[in-house]
């Protein structure tokens, strides 16, 4: 009875092995920036900040100056609480033509510039009607997507003029356990269409990577690994398994 038993056992260990060994699977795809030593490295990249400005876009411009007078011709009615309501309330739409109407100067053509370039034109277009003014420029509508493998999926506002993916993925809680960095899409909208790309996030090259820095609206989606997919399709069977190795013993080794 007891060889009976045995046999049964090594038989359930061999259907649960895959279960086991997932662990192993999942914590060498989870583990970024793998290979990196004890020592300081360093790494160039000159992809950030290199997004031109699309019909639609909405631009938050904010006019400051030592002249009262000047200021308020710029003052909204709204408290001043710098939340992405407020920023998109008093911010221009860049139209069909590719231009902002900003109060008190002509339209101005912004489609296709970066932010920073569009910053130098408005101005240079307000310097010729007021002194000693400062211009800030905000994208209102930068915002990105993590789906997928994330504690929090979900789409994210970005304040800050740029956000990289380990910035990205950590708006989203972070990975999960089942989280497959070796393959993540990202997703990206160009004038031509949809661009997409697979990401490796283990690597250490992706710090050089032309996708490290995400664009508004970019996609990114975390793929899980292939042991979730089967252990997660039949989790009845392994209960079923275990339940039957555990009377299996009850009933022999009496």
């Amino acid at each position: 009875m007891k060889k009976l038993a045995t046999t049964i056992l090594k038989m359930v260990f061999v259907m649960m092995l895959p279960a086991l060994l997932t662990g192993c699977a999942s914590r060498k795809n989870i583990l970024m920036l793998q290979g990196l030593s004890e020592q300081t490295a360093t790494f160039t990249n000159a992809g950030k900040s290199s997004y031109k400005l699309h019909k639609g876009d909405n631009l938050y411009i904010k006019v400051y100056s030592v002249d009262e007078k000047t200021s308020k011709f710029f003052q909204s009615d709204l408290p001043n609480l710098m939340n992405p309501t407020y920023l998109f309330l008093n911010s221009y739409t860049i139209d069909e033509g590719g231009f902002i109407h900003v109060s008190f100067i002509d339209k101005l053509q912004v489609e296709g510039l970066t932010i920073e370039q569009s910053k130098v034109l408005i101005q240079k277009a307000l310097n010729e009607y007021f002194k000693e003014c400062t211009v800030v420029v905000k994208l209102v509508n930068f915002q990105v997507s993590v789906l997928g493998e994330v504690n929090s999926p979900g789409t994210y506002t970005v304040e800050k003029e740029e956000v990289n993916l380990f910035q990205a993925l950590g708006r989203a809680g972070g990975a999960r356990d089942f989280s497959n960095l070796r393959r993540v899409i990202l997703v990206r909208q160009t004038d031509n269409g949809s661009k997409v790309q697979v990401l490796d996030m283990t690597k250490q090259s992706i710090l050089e990577s032309e996708f490290f820095y995400l664009m508004p609206n970019d996609i990114v989606y975390i793929e899980p690994v292939k042991a979730k997919t089967s252990i997660g399709s039949s989790p009845y069977l392994l209960i079923s398994t275990l339940s039957l190795a555990l009377l299996a013993l009850n009933i022999f080794l009496k």
